[in-house]
């Protein structure tokens, strides 16, 4: 199966809307080269912008700018843009709902040997927390690329999560429509569901197949608007298969496990099970063999399930 990193995704994508919207901007905080903005950079240098090693001015920036009409994207690692920028993001551009979309990049584990300081797993947590902000995740480089370019046409803020390390590409081109709020039920099942957001999306599809093999029959849900999140689609699941197990390459704490938690709770009262970054901090190594050491990976998923099921 073809692999690619989401932040590459995302930087093609931007140099695909901008063919059609030549409104759009594209800001970036010295690391054009690592968010792939340079891609935008490179296409269009007369609507980049480098803010320096600046990122809350380079928030304050993109919400004047939006002030104006234009359409902005603007870009750094996922620690920095919600985490060092985060009163800017919340008062300059989540305070008076402005058109600003946050491309950021790096997050999670994957980051790999850049370590605990770079590895940010509590964006998401973050960033919902922020009235009216509009929270993605995308899993591939097909669903990445249709969410640029869906969120392109949205009015309001939105932060957007992309990925360093090269994702399995499952879905097809040809045929996927990214749908705002929409989870999208990849396996049906009637034993239990996986609800699952990102990176982790690959992870609860392999997972499955191997549960299939042992006789669970497991739904898989990916989830890749996780604000506002779709009730109606994990309402159902809860009710179908009476207990769900979220993944998510983030804390668990206040990202898509906290977000079903939420839903369930109010709607069909049924055992959540988080698989997650466990309230710790990462630290360097190589990516994929971090995302094995903290359980984010096929072979946790079905260890976990299996438990929950008491099998």
């Amino acid at each position: 199966m073809e692999k690619k990193a989401t932040r590459e995704s995302y930087g093609e994508a931007l140099v695909m809307l901008a063919e059609k919207r030549p409104d759009l901007v594209v800001l970036d905080a010295d690391l054009a080269a690592a968010t792939k903005t340079g891609i935008f950079k490179k296409a269009y240098p007369d609507r980049f912008f480098d803010c320096g090693i600046a990122e809350a001015n380079m928030m304050g920036v993109a919400a004047g700018i939006a002030t104006t009409g234009k359409l902005v994207f603007a870009s750094t690692f996922a620690m920095f843009a919600a985490g060092r920028a985060f009163e800017i993001v919340r008062n300059s551009i989540g305070y008076p709902h402005l058109n600003v979309k946050i491309g950021a990049t790096h997050a999670g584990i994957s980051v790999g040997e850049d370590g605990a300081s770079h590895q940010c797993n509590e964006d998401i947590a973050l960033m919902r927390a922020i009235p009216g902000m509009t929270v993605i995740n995308p899993a591939d480089d097909v669903e990445a690329k249709a969410a640029v370019l869906a969120m392109a046409d949205y009015v309001g803020p939105t932060y957007m999560r992309f990925g360093r390390l090269a994702a399995p590409v499952f879905n097809d081109a040809a045929t996927y429509k990214f749908e705002l709020g929409k989870g999208v039920q990849l396996k049906d099942g009637k034993d239990v569901t996986i609800v699952a957001t990102g990176l982790m999306v690959a992870e609860a599809l392999e997972a499955a197949k191997a549960l299939a093999e042992q006789g669970i029959d497991a739904r898989v849900i990916n989830i890749h608007t996780i604000k506002p999140i779709d009730k109606e689609i994990i309402t159902k699941a809860a009710k179908e298969t009476g207990k769900i197990i979220t993944v998510e390459e983030h804390s668990v704490i206040g990202g898509l496990g906290s977000a079903v938690a939420e839903v369930v709770t109010e709607s069909c009262p049924v055992p959540v099970i988080k698989i997650g970054v466990q309230d710790t901090f990462g630290h360097s190594g190589p990516a994929v063999a971090l995302l094995k050491e903290f359980g984010l990976c096929a072979e946790n998923i079905v260890a976990v399930t299996k438990a929950a099921l008491g099998k």
